[in-house]
C-alpha cells in the first residue's frame, strides 16, 4: 500500500446498530490478516472502542498470551487541529486507519467522514434506522426524499471528488437482520435498493444479534480468537462466518498478507477470493 492508509469510518446518528461492536471485530479481522491497523475512538464518553481494546491488553497479560492486537487511542479534545496530529501520529506505519464515531451529530465524525476511503453505516432493518437517510411513504414504502445525513454524505462525496478526485465508498452495513418479520425485511430491502440507486451506496451484510458479542467485550476477545474462547456453539461458528462475509464484501484494498503466526491468515484476503 501506500504511505497513506486507507480509512474506514463507522458512523451513524443513531445508536445501537452496533457500529462499535463492528468497528472492533473489523480491525481485529484486519489484524489477523496480517495488516497493521489503527483505530481511533471518537467517543470520549461511551469509549466502547477504546474500553473494548484495552480489555484486550488486559486479557493478554492476564493470560500470558499473544494475539494480534491493532493500534488504539481515544481522542479527547476539542479542537480539530489536535485531531488532525492524532491522524497523523497513529498513520505511521499502518495500512487501514479506522474510526468509531459517536451515534450522534458531532463535528469531528462529520470531519473524518470527508477523509473516508470506505465509510460504513450500520443500521439495522427497521424503518427507524431507515429514517437516517430515506423518508419513506406510509402506505407505498416507496422512498420519498433524502434525510439529513444522506444528503450530508452525498455532499462529503462530491466534495471529495472535487477535491482529489478520491470516490469515498459509501457502504451500508445491514446488522441484527434475524429478527425482522419477513414482510417488514421485504420493505426494507426494497426501499434500500431503490436509495442505493439514488446516492449509490452498497449494501452488505453485517453481524446479527448474538448475545456473544456482548459476553465477550469484558475480555477484549472476539470471535477470531476461536484458540481461547474453548468449544464453540454452532451459533459462535455462524458468526465467524458472519464476519469473514463481511470482510469480504467490504472489498478493502489489498496488502501484502503476512500472518502474525507465520502460518496462513486467519481470513482470505477479499480480492483473493473466487
Amino acid at each position: 500500500m501506500t504511505n497513506s492508509p486507507h480509512h474506514i469510518v463507522f458512523a451513524n446518528e443513531k445508536g445501537g446498530t452496533g457500529k462499535s461492536t463492528t468497528a472492533v471485530h473489523v480491525a481485529v479481522a484486519l489484524s489477523y490478516q496480517g495488516h497493521k491497523v489503527g483505530i481511533i475512538d471518537l467517543d470520549p464518553r461511551q469509549r466502547t472502542t477504546y474500553r473494548y481494546l484495552e480489555n484486550r491488553d488486559a486479557t493478554m497479560k492476564r493470560l500470558n498470551i499473544d494475539i494480534p492486537q491493532p493500534l488504539y487511542d481515544v481522542f479527547e479534545d476539542d479542537n480539530l487541529a489536535r485531531l488532525e496530529q492524532l491522524m497523523e501520529r497513529m498513520s505511521h506505519g499502518v495500512d487501514f486507519l479506522l474510526f468509531d464515531t459517536p451515534g450522534r451529530d458531532d463535528k469531528f465524525a462529520r470531519f473524518v467522514a470527508t477523509r473516508a476511503n470506505t465509510l460504513v453505516t450500520p443500521i439495522n432493518d427497521s424503518f427507524v434506522d431507515f429514517d437516517l437517510i430515506g423518508q419513506v411513504d406510509p402506505e407505498t414504502y416507496k422512498v420519498r426524499k433524502l434525510s439529513f445525513y444522506a444528503e450530508l454524505i452525498w455532499d462529503a462525496r462530491k466534495a471529495r471528488a472535487k477535491a482529489d478526485g478520491t470516490t469515498i465508498d459509501w457502504v451500508l452495513l445491514r446488522n441484527r437482520t434475524q429478527y425482522v418479520e419477513a414482510h417488514n425485511m421485504k420493505r426494507i430491502i426494497a426501499a434500500l435498493a431503490e436509495l442505493s440507486q439514488r446516492v449509490g451506496f452498497r449494501i452488505i451484510p453485517g453481524l446479527s444479534e448474538r448475545v456473544i458479542y456482548r459476553e465477550l467485550f469484558p475480555s477484549g476477545l472476539t470471535m477470531l480468537d476461536k484458540q481461547h474462547l474453548g468449544r464453540l456453539a454452532t451459533s459462535h461458528l455462524a458468526a465467524r462466518q458472519e464476519l469473514r462475509e463481511l470482510i469480504k464484501h467490504l472489498a478493502l484494498p489489498p496488502t501484502t498478507q503476512h500472518s502474525p503466526d507465520g502460518g496462513e491468515s486467519a481470513l482470505p484476503n477479499p480480492k483473493l477470493v473466487a
